[in-house]
């Protein structure tokens, strides 16, 4: 038995179905290994259950930490600790530690952590990430070990091309792709990205300030950064209502962001359809797939507006 951590059944559950079982063996035997080799007591898991598995301990050298448990194969983990390291705690969390052949991570624990998700002023949420955002992205060292956004849509569309049983997403995602390559050869920058940009990735710090966590690490321009948070935007529903309030967002963030309206919503169209075709790929099944084009029909209801 896992002396460190015991998961509850559910928890185990989540993991096999998530992973598969012989990651959950990789996970018991993994925080027994880095317990004793950072230090970590008072260990408790976070469940997430999204591309890592992640524990918020207490470390003798670094205090409150974050450990996160990762597949390396994936090749996440390798890029998000070489973003940490490039922003080297500039608006985005510290990493302490790291072995990346493993996929294992540690990091600063963001306290208390609340996300910027539960901040009930629109405004409020706005204000922060065009501050955390504007003048955030550097020239990488390295640009070559990361992915390209354009990689990032050029792979995704080919995958559903081959789906037979979605082939309306993958018309969206053809659009998507057409979109993307054409913005980027208005916006060509080579930046080191976010990649996943949004609420509960930004955290609200000891001193009252917002700080940045879990950086996907993709190279492109500063705007393809922006969708995401817009996106998370989204309500549940589809309404009139809704309709307005992101329209009104793009328009805040296209005068504080300096970005045109017409390229924020077109980002904001190839980020949905790249969003839903990766829940695809994640295992969302036919039932789901309704929703999904309501979501990416929504945002071309923007774009064409």
């Amino acid at each position: 038995m896992n002396k460190r951590y015991c998961f509850k059944q559910n928890e185990i559950e989540n993991i096999i179905n998530r992973f598969g079982k012989d990651f959950y063996e990789k996970v018991l035997s993994d925080i027994e290994v880095y317990a004793d080799k950072w230090t970590l007591t008072s260990i408790q898991f976070i469940p997430s259950y999204s591309a890592n598995i992640v524990f918020i301990c207490c470390s003798e050298n670094f205090g409150n930490v974050v450990i996160k448990i990762g597949n390396p194969s994936f090749g996440e983990t390798f890029t998000e600790f070489n973003t940490l390291c490039e922003y080297n705690g500039r608006r985005f969390c510290r990493v302490f530690d790291e072995d990346i052949e493993n996929g294992v991570i540690l990091e600063e624990c963001v306290q208390p952590g609340n996300p910027l998700r539960d901040e009930s002023s629109l405004l409020k949420r706005l204000s922060v990430f065009c501050s955390l955002y504007n003048g955030l992205h550097i020239t990488p060292a390295k640009a070559e070990i990361y992915p390209t956004y354009t990689e990032w849509v050029g792979r995704i569309t080919e995958y559903m091309s081959k789906r037979q049983d979605c082939k309306e997403l993958y018309l969206y995602m053809k659009k998507a792709k057409d979109i993307c390559l054409s913005v980027s050869t208005i916006y060509s920058q080579k930046m080191l990205l976010h990649g996943d940009f949004h609420h509960d990735n930004i955290l609200l710090g000891n001193d009252g300030e917002y700080i940045i966590i879990d950086p996907k690490g993709v190279i492109g321009d500063p705007v393809f950064d922006v969708p995401r948070f817009i996106l998370n935007e989204f309500g549940d529903e589809i309404t009139t209502e809704l309709y307005k309030k992101i329209n009104d967002i793009i328009y805040i963030l296209e005068k504080k962001l300096n970005i045109p309206n017409d390229i924020l919503k077109q980002c904001l169209y190839v980020e949905t359809a790249m969003g839903i075709c990766w829940s695809v790929e994640d295992g969302s099944t036919p039932e789901e797939y309704p929703s999904l084009i309501k979501k990416v029909a929504f945002a071309e209801t923007i774009l064409t507006t």
